[in-house]
C-alpha cells in the first residue's frame, strides 16, 4: 500500500464531499476562505469577465456574461465528479491496483477507468476488483455516484426557483422606477400620479425581496452570477435603487412617513454588506461620488417640480451623506465585481422603459 497515494485520495474525496455539503446542503454561508467552490468561481469568473470587456456592444457583452451563471454551475458539478473519480482511483492504486482485467495489465489508467465506470454506475464488468477492501471501495463509490445524481436532480430546481423569485420583482420594478431603476424616478412617478400613498406598500414589498435575496444568495452564492433577462436590469441595480430611495425618505420628505423606509433600509444594507463579504467583492471608498452637491440640488429641484418637498438643510445633507457611506462602497464593489452597473440617483435624460421597447408580438427588448 502506498501511504502517499492513500492520503491524497482520502484528502481529495473529503475535500469534495465537504465542499458539496457546504455549497448545496448547508443553509448558511461557509466561513472558510479556502474552499474548492470559491477557488473554482474566482478562477473561472475573472477570465470570463476579462473576455467580456472585449465586446464593444453592450447587448453582446450582456449575452456573453449571461452564459456564465448556468455554465459555471454545470462546470462545478463536473469538477466535483472528476475529483471524486480521481480520488477513488488513487485509493485503488494505493491498494496495489488489485483488479482483474479481461485484457492488458493493471495500472493507474485502469484504476481511473474502474473508478469512472463505477461512479456513473455503468457496470461494464470488464474490470473487476479483487479483495474485500477493493470491493468495498467500489460499492462505496457506486453509492456515491447515485447520491451525486440525486444532488444534481435536486440542485437545479432550487437554483432556478431562487433565481425566478428574484427576477419577478426586478421585472415589476421597471414600470415603477424606469430602466435602469432610480430612486428619483420612483418618487417622481408616484408624485405625478398622485399615488404617493403607494410608497409604503412598495417599500414593504422590497423589504421582503431584500430578505429573500439575502437568504438565497448566502445559501447559493452562484445565483449572484445569474443575470436578469433584460438589459439595464440587475439585482445589484435594484438593490441600489431601493437603498437610495429609502435614504431619501429617511432624510426627510414632507408628509412621507419614515418608518417603513427605516426597516427597508436596514434589511437592504444588511443584504449588500453580507453579500459583499460572501462574494469577496472589493469595497470602493472615496474614488466614486454618485451624488455630488450639484446633482443633489438637481434631484431636489426635480422632486419639487413634481410637488414633493424634500428636506433642505445642513443636517439633511449630513444625514444623507452618512447613510450613503454606510452602503455605497459595498454596492459599487458588487457592481464592479459582477459587471452590473450601479444606476444613478435619477434619470438624467428621458429613457423608455423596457416594457415600452418590446414589439407588438411580445418579443424581448432589442439588445
Amino acid at each position: 500500500m502506498s501511504p502517499l497515494w492513500l492520503a491524497a485520495g482520502l484528502i481529495l474525496i473529503f475535500t469534495v464531499l465537504w465542499d458539496a455539503f457546504e455549497t448545496v446542503v448547508l443553509p448558511r454561508t461557509a466561513t472558510r476562505r479556502l474552499r474548492l467552490a470559491g477557488i473554482y468561481f474566482r478562477a473561472t469568473w475573472l477570465p470570463w469577465a476579462r473576455a467580456a470587456r472585449g465586446f464593444r456592444s453592450d447587448g453582446r457583452r450582456e449575452r456573453f456574461l449571461a452564459i456564465y451563471g448556468p455554465v459555471s454551475v454545470l462546470g462545478l458539478l463536473v469538477v466535483w465528479a472528476v475529483a471524486l473519480i480521481v480520488g477513488f482511483a488513487l485509493l485503488q492504486s494505493a491498494l496495489g491496483s488489485r483488479l482483474v482485467l479481461d485484457t492488458g495489465p493493471a495500472g493507474f489508467t485502469v484504476d481511473l477507468y474502474l473508478s469512472g465506470t463505477t461512479f456513473f454506475t455503468l457496470g461494464l464488468g470488464d474490470v473487476r476488483p479483487i479483495g474485500a477492501v477493493a470491493r468495498l471501495l467500489t460499492v462505496i463509490e457506486s453509492g456515491m455516484g447515485f447520491a451525486f445524481l440525486a444532488i444534481v436532480i435536486a440542485y437545479f430546481p432550487v437554483i432556478y426557483q431562487c433565481f425566478s423569485r428574484r427576477e419577478v420583482r426586478i421585472t415589476l420594478l421597471d414600470a415603477w422606477a424606469g430602466s435602469p431603476p432610480t430612486a428619483g424616478e420612483v418618487l417622481r412617478r408616484l408624485a405625478d400620479a398622485r399615488e404617493l400613498d403607494a410608497l409604503r406598500a412598495f417599500l414593504k414589498d422590497w423589504e421582503y425581496w431584500c430578505s429573500e435575496l439575502l437568504e438565497s444568495h448566502i445559501s447559493y452564492p452562484m445565483i449572484a452570477f445569474f443575470r436578469s433577462q433584460h438589459q439595464r436590469q440587475s439585482w445589484v441595480s435594484a438593490l441600489a435603487a431601493v437603498l437610495d430611495l429609502s435614504a431619501l425618505v429617511l432624510v426627510g420628505i414632507d408628509e412621507v412617513p419614515t418608518w417603513q423606509a427605516h426597516v427597508t433600509f436596514a434589511i437592504a444594507r444588511h443584504a449588500v454588506v453580507d453579500l459583499t463579504q460572501v462574494l469577496r467583492a472589493p469595497r470602493r471608498t472615496g474614488d466614486v461620488d454618485r451624488l455630488p452637491a450639484a446633482d443633489l440640488e438637481h434631484l431636489r429641484r426635480e422632486l419639487e417640480e413634481s410637488g414633493l418637498r424634500p428636506a433642505r438643510s445642513a443636517a439633511a445633507d449630513v444625514g444623507l451623506a452618512e447613510l450613503r457611506r454606510s452602503y455605497e462602497p459595498y454596492v459599487l464593489g458588487l457592481g464592479e465585481l459582477l459587471m452590473m452597473p450601479v444606476p444613478p440617483w435619477w434619470q438624467r435624460s428621458p429613457r423608455r422603459d423596457n416594457w415600452q421597447t418590446s414589439t407588438n408580438r411580445g418579443a424581448a427588448p432589442d439588445l
